[in-house]
């Protein structure tokens, strides 16, 4: 078998890594350390750069003017972008136009898609589902009225949703079935209330009352959301990748230059135990990633759904994300809680990492689910 990456993926890679090599890591003051500090917007200028460069149309059709490429792709840029902490909004925008492009209307898709690729429209998304708790995902009620849709009803933090111009937004009817509505930020019955991650970004809980949308703004698809959700947990799982890797060579820097008694840190045993053991956490994080990824591109088949391996990448980044920065945080000594070094914005964006994904012990429950509906032969 061969499990290297195409060239057009390769290739998203190498101009992600163009891009990203002059951003430096995010500088937004911690919440925690700062009282009122709140970034106000995203990165506009690497945004702009981002679609110069083709890597906001990846997953979008050549005929709308993208390259077509699968989730794969988007999970291999928002490693990198991790990497530096890119404050744009990649994720979501990535993960609606992949949703769209597979899902929406012609109609919709030929007004939206030719924008998202070129950047002139910023999608975000809402309940993520990265962690999987259905009743919080779905907190907004679909109706239907004639050839409209109505909805009512209350999502908590919505990352970007200040800044972007559409939210993707799931729904349930009154049969429970999940629908997909595209809202404009301004239409009539949107508010949004702020909110403020772990990160110091601003969120938003947006209210909707009796907000109506066409048809052709509403996705019925029921398997619509459950792409969604997955591409945004796989891209999560990314993002705590090339964020564990970053850090991980931070440390392993510092530990070669800092010296105690004389030798380099790095060379005590204690030490390199510690990184070798979250080099083998970085590994599984990666190799369970692309397992994920692989199973939602290809809907091939295996001994369980394709929930199965995103409930493993999801363990695996939850838990491994925290374990490497916490033991960056100890071998750096008093470095690690030094806020003019970096490393105190990659613990802060790793935490709302775990958070977001979830605990491991909830998706390990979900797989011990899973297996027991479909034993292993």
């Amino acid at each position: 078998m061969d499990f290297t990456f195409t060239e057009e993926q390769q290739a998203a890679v190498e101009a992600a890594r163009a891009v990203f090599a002059g951003v430096a890591p995010d500088g937004v003051p911690s919440p925690a350390l700062t009282p009122g500090a709140v970034a106000d917007d995203f990165d506009r200028a690497l945004w702009r750069k981002l679609a110069d460069a083709d890597l906001l149309s990846l997953p979008i059709a050549p005929e709308h003017g993208g390259a077509g490429l699968d989730p794969i792709a988007l999970c291999l840029v928002l490693r990198e972008s991790a990497k530096v902490l890119a404050r744009v909004p990649l994720l979501e925008a990535g993960a609606a136009a992949l949703t769209l492009q597979r899902y929406a209307s012609d109609e919709l898709g030929a007004h939206v898609l030719p924008r998202i690729a070129a950047g002139e429209l910023v999608v975000t998304v809402a309940g993520s589902g990265r962690t999987g708790h259905e009743p919080a995902e779905l907190a907004v009620d679909a109706r239907q009225e004639g050839a409209d849709w109505i909805f009512d009803g209350v999502q908590t933090a919505v990352p970007w949703a200040r800044n972007t111009d559409r939210i993707l937004l799931p729904a349930h009817t009154p049969d429970g079935h999940a629908v997909l509505a595209l809202v404009p930020r301004t239409h009539p019955g949107v508010t949004l209330d702020d909110q403020i991650s772990t990160t110091g970004e601003r969120l938003a809980e947006v209210r909707l009352d009796s907000v109506r949308l066409s048809h052709q703004e509403t996705i019925t698809d029921p398997d619509a959301w459950e792409l969604l959700r997955n591409v945004l947990t796989t891209g999560t799982c990314a993002l705590a990748l090339g964020l564990g890797e970053r850090v991980l060579a931070m440390t392993g820097d510092y530990t070669s230059k800092r010296e105690q008694f004389g030798f380099p840190v790095a060379t005590f045993q204690a030490v390199a135990v510690q990184a070798a053991d979250r080099f083998i956490d970085l590994r599984a994080m990666e190799a369970t990633l692309w397992q994920a990824a692989w199973r939602i591109t290809t809907d091939a088949a295996g001994p369980l759904p394709p929930a199965g391996d995103v409930a493993v990448a999801k363990i695996w980044a939850s838990e491994g994300v925290r374990r490497v920065v916490q033991t960056a945080q100890h071998l750096h000594g008093g470095f690690g809680a030094d806020t003019d070094y970096p490393l105190h914005r990659y613990h802060a964006w790793a935490k709302q990492l775990e958070l977001s994904l979830g605990p491991a012990a909830a998706h390990e429950e979900a797989l011990g689910g899973l297996l027991a509906a479909h034993p292993l032969s």
